[in-house]
């Protein structure tokens, strides 16, 4: 089984967005080991061995490199900042006919649902980490979010 640089970075992605605790993968030249123990946001942990080095991708000519996440605002010691815990598109509501989860002002229990992050097809909800009152929505309805970025900020209780 042969694993270009392509096919791996698209693996990592998939793996990166999933549920997925641990992961192996044995080829002819390498093997391929995954193993994550998600806190509230940890980022996973890849190891890879390779028997022979893999060639390396020039970049491209004139392809410019994707920019940053937009900069959180700074946050308070006070607050709890809630954060993607992956690459989606961040959604209020479950659907553009029903209310947002919650609004700025609403208290909020741990566990409850507080948004939905869209990634390739499949509606994650995202659960409140901690109780308290919602003090900022950092994301527009409909916003592409980034692993990491700031979405909500929480008073606690």
């Amino acid at each position: 089984m042969q694993l270009d640089h392509d096919q791996l970075r698209q693996l990592l992605a998939l793996l990166a967005e999933s549920d997925i605790q641990e992961f192996s993968l044995k080829g002819d030249d390498f093997h391929l080991e995954v193993r994550r123990n998600l806190p509230a946001t940890a980022a996973p942990v890849t190891v890879l061995q390779a028997a022979a080095p893999a060639p390396v991708a020039a970049p491209l000519p004139g392809a410019a490199p994707s920019p940053p996440p937009p900069p959180a605002p700074a946050a308070r010691s006070d607050l709890h900042t809630i954060t993607a815990p992956m690459v989606g598109t961040f959604y209020r509501s479950p659907s553009p006919a029903d209310p947002p989860f919650v609004e700025v002002g609403n208290r909020i229990s741990p566990g409850q649902t507080i948004c939905i992050l869209e990634a390739m097809k499949l509606m994650n909800e995202l659960e409140a980490e901690v109780g308290g009152e919602v003090v900022e929505i950092l994301v527009e309805n409909g916003t592409p979010v980034e692993f990491g970025q700031a979405l909500m900020r929480i008073r606690p209780a």
